[in-house]
């Protein structure tokens, strides 16, 4: 009897909230520095619910998926974090 199944049910549930409390702060948060930081620690536990879920399911090839999502959070982070700041993504 293992324990692993259970223990990842707990992290996926625990991931789940962590998620739902974040999309409050995104969708009622006082400035938009506190939005960006939301959505920042959005992609972040979307990154680790799918690190999870691929071990999970024992297949490697979900952690790709999980390497995109983190890209993707880090360059839309800094793009809108740049956004915010100057006005212009680009220069």
């Amino acid at each position: 009897m293992s324990i692993l199944p259970y223990a990842l049910g707990i992290c996926m549930l625990a991931i789940t909230v962590s998620m739902l409390l974040c999309l409050v702060r995104l969708v009622m948060g006082p400035s938009i520095v506190d939005r960006l930081l939301a959505l920042d620690t959005l992609f972040l536990n979307a990154t680790c619910l799918i690190v999870v879920l691929g071990i999970y399911w024992a297949s490697a090839s979900v952690f790709e998926g999980a390497l995109l999502v983190a890209m993707l959070g880090f360059v839309s982070t800094a793009a809108l974090a740049r956004y915010f700041t100057s006005g212009h993504v680009m220069d």
